[in-house]
């Protein structure tokens, strides 16, 4: 104990300075997660008057480290190559070491996606620093400390646990998506790109990627703009049903309180909470849903929440933009009539400005 001590009153960081975003893309098109990261990064990066630096690695994606400095990047190391096309962890991992090193920047965050959490992972064991998965808070101690507070649901989600990291530097995070705010994109922004060469040819590069198979009519909550969800309100599976008709109707998708997953009335890939997905829709219904704290958590940064429920004292009620207290199985079938009714009058509109012009 006295060596860890000392060691972390003797440790000199003052060459770690500045906030990294690792920004995540697939053909060529990035990931909600990265602006939301940036967002989140600036923030921290202005608490500690340092630079906001991202991470674009890839093929051909020379557009999005502009678009990184349009989303509030400061600095954008930038590695392109035929290799990079597809992720690997070790070229990935090699190109952000190399930058880490380089840049020597005192915070990295990466998104909590499947990419996200395994280039951090095998970042953080080669440095090695620590490493918080899966944080939903991140705030900055001011200088002389200017240690990163990563907090994430911890003991079955009943409470957050702030993680520091001490002793090394970077400290890294892996971020959930829909918990920050992304800033509002700004094309008169300039900032400087710093090409990197990509050091792996393919010959050294152990794995290769065949091919890449889109899952079908897999639910993805966090990208999606929409989301109609139950709770223990609807008493059952069959229900779920009427909320897909309201969510395709809107073009949504269903999403679902733990308690109706936990009953086996729906996947949990349709969980919004703190064990779920943290989702920021611009419009979530929230129907037969109480609102106990883990589900509020998970969707509270929602643009326009709707909340039906009988009981006009539900805690949901709290949070939501427009509150209808009610029977669910007779307001949910009139809001799903109602909009079928629209969207016919809306397309035959359209057709008419169609055949007149």
């Amino acid at each position: 104990m006295t060596a860890a001590r000392d060691a972390e009153q003797t440790s000199d960081w003052s060459d770690y300075r500045g906030v990294l975003v690792v920004v995540e893309q697939r053909d060529g098109e990035a990931k909600k997660i990265s602006w939301q990261l940036l967002g989140e990064g600036k923030r921290l990066a202005e608490k500690l008057e340092v630079q906001l630096m991202a991470l674009v690695i890839g093929h051909e994606v020379g557009h999005l480290a502009q678009e990184a400095i349009y989303y509030g990047a400061d600095k954008v190391f930038l590695c392109e190559a035929p290799e990079l096309k597809a992720y690997r962890t070790r070229p990935y991992s090699r190109i952000a070491m190399k930058v880490i090193g380089e840049a020597k920047p005192e915070i990295c965050l990466f998104g909590a996606t499947g990419t996200g959490r395994d280039l951090a992972g095998a970042i953080a064991t080669h440095l090695p620093t620590g490493l918080t998965a899966d944080t939903t808070e991140l705030d900055v101690e001011p200088p002389p400390s200017r240690l990163l507070l990563a907090s994430r649901p911890a003991f079955s989600e009943k409470m957050m646990a702030t993680i520091l990291c001490k002793q090394y530097r970077p400290q890294m995070a892996t971020a959930r998506a829909g918990v920050f705010q992304a800033l509002p994109r700004d094309a008169t922004r300039e900032g400087e790109v710093i090409r990197i060469a990509n050091g792996m040819t393919e010959e050294q590069i152990a794995t290769r990627v065949l091919d890449f198979i889109q899952e079908r009519d897999k639910i993805n909550l966090e990208e999606a703009e929409i989301i109609v969800a139950g709770g223990r309100g609807l008493g059952g599976s069959e229900p779920f049903a009427m909320l897909k008709e309201l969510a395709d109707a809107l073009g949504g998708i269903v999403g679902a309180s733990r308690a109706a997953v936990d009953a086996g009335w729906i996947k949990h890939e349709h969980q919004v909470g703190q064990t779920g997905c943290t989702v920021r829709p611009k419009l979530y219904f929230a129907i037969g849903i109480s609102g106990a704290v883990q589900h509020i958590v998970g969707m509270s940064n929602s643009d326009v929440i709707v909340a039906i429920n009988k009981d006009p004292e539900a805690p949901i009620f709290n949070t939501a933009h427009y509150r209808i207290v009610g029977d669910l199985f007779k307001i949910v079938p009139a809001i799903t009539a109602e909009v079928k009714k629209k969207r016919a009058i809306l397309r035959e509109e359209v057709k008419g400005y169609e055949r007149k012009v």
